[in-house]
C-alpha cells in the first residue's frame, strides 16, 4: 500500500508520479485482491503468476483484476514480459482520494470507507509483523522505528496545513539514503481524527 498523497503536497523527487482517483477509479480499486495486487506491484513489477501464487489466488483471477486496475490507470503493462506472460507494475507511486470528490455519489463514498478501513487492516497486519520479528534487528533500528501518538487543538485549515508540512518533511526523505548500502525501505503513516465523536461541527463551522 502506498499511503495516500495530499494535494499540494511537495515532491522535490522529480521522478515521484501520483495519481488522484476519482469516483470510478475509487470503486474499481475498492476490492480485497485488488487493492492487495497494486500494493505488491508498488514494491515492484511481477507477473500475474507470481502475483497469484503470492496472494495465494489464481493467475486467471489476478489477471482479470490486473485488467480491472488497468482500465482506470492504476497498473501498466512494462511491455518486457515474455510471450504471453505479461510483466505488470504500478502506473504511479502513489495514490490520493479526497472524500470531498465523491460527495453524493453513493457508490463512490461506500468505496471509499471500505478502501480506508482497508489500509487501516493492512497497517495493523503490516505493523504485528514487525513487532513479530523486531527483537531480531539492531537495536539502533528498533529505536528510530515504531509509533507515537500525540493531539493537537486546531481547525480543519490548521489541520490541513499541518499534515502538509508532513508530507513536505517526508517528500524530503524520500530517497536520501537511497545507494547507501545501509538504508532500508521504511513504511510511514500519518492518520488524523477527532477525538470528540460526540462532537460533530455545526453548519458553517470549519
Amino acid at each position: 500500500m502506498s499511503t495516500p498523497t495530499r494535494p499540494d503536497a511537495a515532491a522535490p523527487d522529480p521522478g515521484y508520479t501520483n495519481i488522484r482517483l476519482d469516483a470510478t477509479a475509487l470503486k474499481v480499486l475498492a476490492h480485497p485482491l485488488r487493492s492487495r495486487l497494486l500494493t505488491s506491484l508498488r514494491g515492484g513489477p511481477a507477473t500475474a503468476t507470481a502475483l497469484a501464487a503470492a496472494l495465494g489466488t489464481n493467475s486467471g483471477a489476478t489477471s482479470y483484476h490486473l485488467r480491472r486496475l488497468e482500465a482506470v490507470g492504476l497498473v501498466t503493462d512494462t511491455g518486457d514480459g515474455e510471450g504471453k506472460r505479461r510483466l505488470w507494475k504500478a502506473a504511479t507511486d502513489s495514490h490520493q482520494f479526497e472524500p470531498s470528490d465523491v460527495v453524493g455519489d453513493e457508490d463512490a463514498e461506500t468505496a471509499l470507507n471500505w478502501l480506508v478501513r482497508d489500509y487501516v487492516r493492512h497497517l495493523a497486519e503490516q505493523f504485528e509483523r514487525w513487532l513479530d520479528v523486531e527483537q531480531t534487528w539492531p537495536v539502533e533500528w528498533r529505536d528510530a522505528a515504531g509509533m507515537n501518538d500525540s493531539f493537537v487543538i486546531v481547525t480543519a485549515e490548521q489541520l490541513a496545513e499541518l499534515r502538509r508540512e508532513v508530507d513536505e518533511v517526508v517528500a524530503r526523505y524520500r530517497r536520501v539514503g537511497q545507494g547507501n548500502p545501509a538504508a532500508r525501505r521504511m513504511a510511514v503513516y500519518d492518520i488524523a481524527y477527532p477525538l470528540d465523536l460526540d462532537r460533530t461541527p455545526r453548519g458553517g463551522e470549519r
